[in-house]
This record gives structure tokens, C-alpha cells and sequence, in this order.
């Protein structure tokens, strides 16, 4: 007999099995990634700049008491025992961007950002779709104990906490109709609250049973429509 049927095989000859055992992995990565969609295909991007951001915040301290803008990012605070936007106004506590120049009665509009909430922040609303038949507002995105809720629920993401994560925002007015996408998913698709002028809003607008320090940031916002 040969020598060389005595010896091991060759490394070479172990390829075959481990292509069948990674190929399993590599498809199962890549149908993991490919499940968030880009929910702004078909729509037209809107141009916004600082021109658009009007900031409210308690009517008795300064704009930096409560708002910083630094490398891009939005920084927003409140505390519960603020004071509301305005003297005589009965609204909660809130520090905001209202972005001004696209108000809206009729048609697709879409919001997109990025949002960061700290931990220990708390019943706290930090997007809105303002405008609405039945209530002041036709959606708002809450945080409770970590928790990204709309408006008390669903719960729409979990463990939301000190992590930067994407929202998408579409409203069809006519179909009167919201959807929330998180990160790329789809985690709200229900009515909206009737006809109205509306806009978009982002910060800390204190809701109930809310934390003693309420903070939220967002960068890379965006308006869109269709």
C-alpha cells in the first residue's frame, strides 16, 4: 500500500464542510439586516435649516437654561416645576423646537430623526404630529421608564435608554392615518385624531407622573412629503 494513504487529511479538504456550515450564517445575517426599510422612498425631502426651528421653553428663563445646540445635536431639558411657553397658558412644562415653515391641513407629510433619551428621564412626551379634531395633538411619542410608548401605548420600543434611535413619522391627512417606524421598523399604523393645521414638534413636554429632570437630544432631522 501507499505511503500517503496513512496520512491525515489534508486542511484543503475541510472547505466544502465549512462553506455548507457559514453559507446558513450568511443568509441568516443578511435577511436580519435587509428587515428595516427605508420609510422615506416616494417621498420628496424638504428643505430645513436653523431658520425653521422655533425653540419654546419656560417663559421665565433663558433660551440656554434649558437648550443647548452643540455638533449637531439638540439638547432639550425640563423640570417639572417649570413654568408653561407662555404666561397664562395652563399647557405642561416643555422646552421645543416647533419647526415653523410646513405647517400642513391636506396631503403625506413624514418626520425623520434621530432621538436620544437618557435614563431616569420619565413621563415625558419628546416628538409630537401637532393638530387634530379630538385632541390638541394627533401623535406623540412618550417615554415611561424606558420605554417608548404612543402616548400611554403601545409600547413601541423597550429598553429605549441611552442609545441613539431613529424615528419616522408619517401622517396622510386624507386617509387620516399615522405610522410610526423605529430604527427602520414598523411599530405603529393606526388612526389619526382628525383634521387640523399641523407640524411637527421634538424636545420634553412633561406629561403625567413625570421625573424629577426630563431630557431629550435629536439630530439630522428632516421634513419630508408626498
Amino acid at each position: 500500500p501507499s505511503y500517503n494513504q496513512y496520512l491525515p487529511p489534508k486542511p484543503m479538504t475541510m472547505l466544502p464542510s465549512l462553506h455548507l456550515i457559514l453559507l446558513p450564517l450568511i443568509i441568516y445575517q443578511t435577511t436580519s439586516f435587509a428587515s428595516a426599510v427605508d420609510p422615506t422612498q416616494g417621498f420628496t425631502q424638504l428643505p430645513l435649516d436653523n431658520s425653521n426651528f422655533q425653540i419654546q421653553k419656560p417663559y421665565d428663563v433663558s433660551v440656554n437654561q434649558r437648550y443647548a445646540f452643540t455638533n449637531g445635536v439638540h439638547k432639550f431639558w425640563i423640570y417639572p416645576t417649570d413654568k408653561p411657553f407662555m404666561s397664562g397658558s395652563n399647557t405642561q412644562p416643555r422646552t421645543e423646537i416647533r419647526i415653523t415653515g410646513y405647517d400642513y391641513t391636506s396631503g403625506i407629510w413624514q418626520f425623520e430623526g434621530y432621538g436620544y433619551v437618557p435614563s431616569g428621564t420619565s413621563g415625558v412626551c419628546i416628538m409630537q404630529v401637532f393638530g387634530g379634531s379630538s385632541t390638541a395633538t394627533t401623535s406623540q411619542l412618550r417615554v415611561y421608564d424606558g420605554s417608548l410608548t404612543y402616548y400611554r401605548s403601545p409600547v413601541l420600543s423597550a429598553n429605549i435608554y441611552n442609545r441613539w434611535f431613529r424615528v419616522n413619522a408619517i401622517h396622510d391627512v386624507g386617509a387620516n392615518n399615522v405610522k410610526i417606524y423605529i430604527d427602520g421598523d414598523l411599530k405603529y399604523n393606526g388612526d389619526g385624531r382628525g383634521a387640523g393645521t399641523h407640524y411637527f414638534k421634538i424636545g420634553v413636554y412633561v406629561q403625567n407622573d413625570p421625573s424629577g429632570y426630563m431630557e431629550s437630544r435629536w439630530r439630522d432631522m428632516k421634513v419630508f412629503k408626498k
